[in-house]
Parts: C-alpha cells; structure tokens; sequence
C-alpha cells in the first residue's frame, strides 16, 4: 500500500473528486458513542443512527467504524449484518465527512479506477479531540488496500461542494480559519484542490449559520443537486441573524457561472422555524444537509412545519430517486446531521499505484 507524499498528485494522473450522485460501491460511517460527548442524548441519536444506516443498506453496502466493543455490540443489535461490515477503529466522534478520506477516480463514466487524498483533520479548528480522528483515513486504505495521498493541509469533506464537472463551493468562513491553514490564502487553496481533488473552478461564499462550530461548512447551506443546479437555503423570518448571511449568498450564487461560463439555476429550501439550543447554545438544524446515494437521497427532518415542504422541494430536484425524510432532532444536537456522517466511496477497481513504479 503506498503513501504518496509528493508529485504527482492526482489530477496530473487524470484523477478527480466525483459528485455525490455518481454511482457509489459502499458509504462509510462511524457508530455514534459516549453520552457524555452527547450530552445525555446517546440513546436517542443511537436510534436515529440506525434508521439511517438501516435505509442506506437497502440501497447499497455499508461500511461502518466502532470504536470500542460496547459501541460495536450496541450497533450490531440495532442493526444485525444486513450489508453492513463492521470495522473496530479508534475514534474521537462519528463526523466521517470530515475526517474521512476524500474519493477521487479516475476513467469514465463511473471511474475505472478509485484512490483518495487523506488530508489533515483538526476537529475544526483544535475545537475537540482529533488525534484518533484523522488517522481514521488509513483504515480504510488498509482494508481497501489503497494507494492514496497523504497531505498536510487541513480540509474537511462538509467544507467542499462539487458539481462532479470541474467545479466546487465552499465558504471563506471555513477554509481561511486562521486555526485551519493560517499559511494559506484563497489562491493557494485553489491551485491545491485544483491538484488533490481536480476542481478546476472554486466559488467562495461568504459565511454559513449560525451556531455552526464548523464555521460555516458548505454542506449545511448549499448544495448541488445536479450539473447545472444548486439548492440553497434561505431564513425567512427577518428578525433571524441568519436571514441577512443567507440572503446575500442568495444573491451571490446569481453571479456565479459554471466551467462553461453558464449561470446556475437556483432553487430556495427554507430553514426549519424551530429555534433550537443545547446547554443555551443555538443549534444549525438545516434541510441542506441530506445525503445522496445510489437511487435515494436521506433528509433531516425535525418534527418542524416546514419539514413537508422541504422534502416536496427536494423531490422536485431529484425526480429519479427516493427522496426519504428521516428525523434528526437527537443527531443535531452534536452540531450535524446525515451528510456530515457519511462519506461516499465511489464505484471502481481500487488503485494499487501499480503504474508509479
């Protein structure tokens, strides 16, 4: 198995970042532990778990992390084996998103070949406990027996949106946390995803929501649905701080352009209307989070009353799949929700690094 410290990196060998709606071989996830880390909420963000591990397993394999033997025994009595391998692997926190590997493939259309960039995590900024976290990557490298490369640079997968043709989203929010990569600027993130992930064309908005300890991640407010189109939520109440950062990454998506030079169609998914806290600190419930995987998408939903019309929304722009609302009251109150625990492995024969010898 080979670790790739220096060039070529993976655009140079025709290698790049897919969407999320490419076809995908498993997704990988991490079974949620200690009550004390959730605040007393472990029981019930332990049942929301398993109905979301339960409905991904219907559409394709899942590969699921356990820290520890009574995470492992608690898991496998929720959820049996049905398509779901389990692997015991020292862990800080279940946000797999983020201190997960990043998939990049090569060969078209569904990748003939697949590896992925294993960048640094530091739980958002030196937040939280992340020693355990970021060596994550390598156990799956080492079941998948993948060659793969290895950066110094601090990235995480809820930072980053990508259209699967060249173009990606984020948030200066996020990438130019002086707790992140104080030595870099935007043009060197640009040329470094440009070279680790592909992304030919990187689009900044401003901020994300508030109460969101990730500092504003891409994937709690702006989504691409498909090639040409992005959802992006929007605050209606005015009175809410989130309603002007909102508004004005509104009308900073009608300016942006895709590879092409062709603007995107914009479509608006309203926030839930439940005000929502943990121990006096706002929570980023939010409908944009949802997962997408080989012929479903998950949603959160919130017992809110916006939450029907936000699943008719996404059903609209994801006509050819099962769009399926599952509750996420208990999950958010670690700050996330169903994309920012799952990582999707895309489909094709694993890259062993064979043609660098």
């Amino acid at each position: 198995m080979k670790h790739l410290l220096a060039p070529p990196f993976p655009r140079a060998l025709g290698f790049s970042m897919p969407s999320e709606w490419a076809p995908h071989a498993a997704t990988w996830t991490s079974w949620p532990f200690d009550d004390e880390l959730w605040v007393g909420h472990l029981d019930g963000v332990r049942a929301e778990f398993a109905d979301l591990v339960k409905t991904i397993a219907r559409f394709e394999p899942v590969h699921l992390l356990v820290r520890d033997e009574e995470a492992e025994a608690d898991a496998r009595s929720r959820l049996g084996t049905a398509n779901v391998t389990y692997h015991r692997v020292a862990l800080d926190d279940v946000w797999f998103r983020d201190n997960g590997p990043l998939f990049v493939v090569r060969g078209a259309p569904e990748g003939d070949q697949v590896s992925f960039v294993n960048f640094e995590f530091n739980s958002w900024g030196r937040k939280f406990e992340w020693e355990n976290d970021t060596k994550a990557p390598e156990t799956v490298a080492a079941f998948l027996g993948a060659a793969h490369w290895d950066s110094s640079v601090v990235m995480e997968g809820g930072s980053l949106e990508l259209n699967g043709a060249g173009v990606a989203l984020t948030t200066r929010q996020c990438l130019l946390s002086e707790e992140r990569n104080p030595h870099l600027g935007e043009e060197d993130l640009e040329a470094l995803l440009r070279d680790f992930l592909g992304i030919e064309k990187l689009l900044w908005l401003d901020a994300g929501l508030e109460g969101d300890h990730t500092d504003g991640h891409i994937d709690t407010i702006t989504r691409f649905v498909n090639e040409r189109t992005i959802v992006t939520v929007i605050e209606e109440d005015q009175d809410d701080p989130n309603f002007a950062t909102m508004r004005a990454n509104l009308e900073r998506l009608k300016t942006f352009t895709d590879a092409r030079g062709r603007p995107f169609d914009i479509v608006e998914l309203p926030l839930p209307r439940t005000y929502m806290e943990l121990e006096g600190k706002r929570l980023p419930p939010t409908y944009a989070n949802f997962y997408v995987g080989n012929g479903f998408v998950v949603v959160p939903i919130y017992g809110d009353p916006n939450d029907d019309r936000a699943l008719e929304i996404l059903r609209g722009v994801f006509a050819d799949r099962e769009v399926i609302g599952l509750m996420s009251r208990e999950l958010i109150t670690g700050g996330g929700s169903f994309h920012c625990v799952t990582q999707q492995q895309p489909v094709g024969a694993v890259w062993k690094g064979d043609d660098l010898d």
